[in-house]
């Protein structure tokens, strides 16, 4: 059972700081890690199953940068339906990564590698993912031998990503060689840190923090290894910027346990009139740490990792979005979280900071990453700087049971790894019908999207879920609605009243699809506008290949219209948010608040009043 042992103990300090946001797993640190990221060994011609030892005549790469991009020195943004890379692991990696006998376990982490993986060590196979947009983990000790502190080993990955296959969960990935419409170049291979890290025999396995009301979380710990009768679990809440112990809680595992829940009472948010003190909000981005310790019997440390949580609620009511049970006007921006030199890997981690921080600069309280699995770095910082997410799938763009399989499994790992952030408020396993084209009529592929919402829900009962942004809802918490018409008034009169909002949920929407499909019915849920604007505005010299839904002729015009549209926006009675396209221009879209190297392209003060109309 779970005891609670009072609020006197010492104020408690992670274990690893955080403040720098390098730490690949921002929400399970420990104090050592080895970052494998830099110059490899690649080959993109070829394919020899003899170079799992290695390979000769390999040019080098800048891991995690794909070979499509500038950033990785390769830059051939062609088809890359293999690849071969390689990397020695040497005894200076491991003991940067706290090797030694209190942590004789080697795990070998992959932050994301697009789309299939298989691993050896010295031509020895460790182990394969398929995947492109979630993390694994290989326990490479064996491999490694007995003694791996002496001597260098081979680590070579070999991924495959077929780029014409359209049941594989790809986003915004092109699968015609150049890039066209809204699509852009392809992110192959290793595109997120790969890292070491050295832990006990039995250890901390991974961490979920879950809101289960306002002064109450839920964390559930999964373990590895044998741990006898008698071995305890503890953790130990501080809110380290006041300086104030919260919870010190602990539970005995069982002797075969591979997961425990521990319930961690918040005291001081028990009284309702002090509570929002500490709840996490975009305005008041509080975050609480924890340390959580694995004890052995006789009271020694067996493993110990440091997180942090959010206290917060999402939900809906009254046609409302609520957070804390308060009415919030999400006012978000699409984000492609994607770089002209380095795609969708951040150029340097500082980057991902700065993408949250622009996007607060501009006036917005949440981002909606498009088609994307963003690096974990980027939600730590949503979560300390106060930016609301809404969670989003990569999506496939065809309909069978191979990608009903693949997205289904990718977007339950995507769920499970993220789920933990206060940040993320929303989750949208579909977008625009893609990979269930024919919704509005197909029983199946209706059956699919009310099964990817579901099994959200079943994995994630906190947050609402969008089952097909933008159109075609078979069951939504939230009612989304794509649209693009560039005139103010024009908008204005589409969402302006209740009587707009019957006439809209009816009938077609503005992309002459139907809101609603597959018996669904209006229940009062919120109604947002998740995609409207997309003007095109270039301040320089003008692309051949520019794109946008509108075109303003100059930067005053362009204030203009991005200022009318979001004035449609404030005068409906019934929209409960919004979400602007686009932060940043990319690759041919030119639609951005934001050039593609992230300079605004007219004074952010100004874009600012035109986003919040003061």
């Amino acid at each position: 059972m779970t005891a609670l042992i009072g609020n006197d103990a010492a104020p408690i300090l992670p274990l690893a700081s955080r403040q720098d946001g390098e730490y690949p797993r921002p929400q399970m640190m420990r104090s050592r890690w080895a970052d494998l990221d830099g110059t490899w060994s690649f080959r993109n011609t070829g394919d020899d199953p003899a170079w799992r030892n290695g390979f000769p005549d390999a040019r080098a790469i800048t891991v995690p940068f794909a070979p499509e991009s500038v950033a990785s020195g390769i830059d051939e943004p062609g088809f890359h339906p293999v690849l071969w890379y390689s990397r020695p692991i040497t005894a200076a990696d491991l003991t940067a990564a706290g090797h030694g006998t209190d942590a004789p376990r080697v795990l070998l982490h992959f932050g994301a590698v697009d789309h299939r993986a298989r691993v050896w060590i010295d031509g020895q196979f460790i182990g394969e993912h398929e995947g492109g947009h979630t993390p694994f983990t290989l326990d490479v000790t064996e491999a490694l031998g007995t003694d791996p502190s002496t001597g260098t080993h081979t680590l070579v990955v070999r991924a495959e990503d077929d780029p014409h296959d359209l049941t594989q969960p790809r986003g915004k990935q092109d699968w015609h060689e150049q890039a066209h419409d809204i699509w852009y170049r392809r992110t192959t291979g290793i595109w997120q840190t790969v890292w070491l890290e050295a832990v006990p025999t039995t250890a901390i396995r991974a961490l979920r923090w879950t809101n289960v009301d306002h002064e109450t979380m839920r964390l559930t710990v999964r373990l590895t290894g044998e741990h006898p009768a008698g071995t305890r679990l503890r953790v130990e809440a501080t809110w380290t910027e006041h300086d104030e112990h919260l919870a010190t809680v602990e539970t005995t595992v069982g002797p075969t346990a591979r997961e425990c829940e521990l319930v961690v009472p918040i005291a001081r948010q028990a009284n309702g009139q002090a509570e929002q003190e500490l709840q996490w909000s975009p305005d008041a981005p509080h975050l609480v740490d924890a340390v959580v310790t694995l004890v052995a019997p006789a009271g020694a440390t067996v493993d110990a990792v440091s997180s942090y949580f959010g206290i917060r609620t999402t939900r809906t009511g009254g046609g409302r979005f609520l957070l804390n049970d308060r009415s919030i006007d999400v006012r978000s921006v699409l984000n492609q979280g994607y770089w002209p030199d380095s795609h969708l890997t951040a150029p340097t981690r500082q980057a991902l900071r700065r993408e949250v921080e622009l996007i607060k600069e501009l006036g917005f309280n949440a981002a909606r990453n498009h088609q994307k699995i963003e690096d974990p770095r980027f939600l730590y910082w949503a979560d300390r700087l106060g930016l609301m997410v809404w969670g989003e799938a990569p999506g496939a763009y065809a309909f069978s049971p191979t990608a009903v399989q693949r997205l289904m499994r990718e977007w339950m790992d995507a769920v499970e790894r993220d789920a933990a952030h206060p940040s993320i408020v929303t989750w949208v396993p579909a977008n625009e019908s893609w990979g269930v084209q024919h919704i509005a009529t197909d029983p199946a592929q209706q059956a699919y999207a009310r099964a990817l919402a579901d099994v959200t829900r079943a994995l994630d009962a906190t947050r609402p879920v969008i089952s097909n942004d933008g159109w075609e809802h078979p069951d939504s918490d939230i009612l989304s609605v794509h649209d693009y018409e560039g005139d103010g008034e024009r908008l204005a009169r589409t969402y302006a009243d209740d009587t707009a909002r019957t006439r809209l949920l009816a009938g077609l929407g503005p992309a002459d699809r139907l809101v609603l499909v597959g018996g669904a019915v209006d229940r009062g849920q919120p109604v947002m506008l998740t995609e409207f604007g997309g003007v095109n505005h270039q301040p320089g010299a003008p692309r051949d290949d520019a794109w946008g839904y509108t075109t303003a002729a100059d930067g005053d015009d362009w204030i203009a219209r991005v200022t009318a549209l979001y004035d449609a926006v404030r005068a409906s009675s019934f929209l409960a948010g919004s979400c602007w396209t686009q932060l940043t221009d990319t690759m041919q879209e030119t639609n951005g608040l934001l050039n593609a190297d992230r300079t605004p392209k007219e004074p952010i003060e100004r874009i600012r009043r035109a986003v919040l109309g003061r």
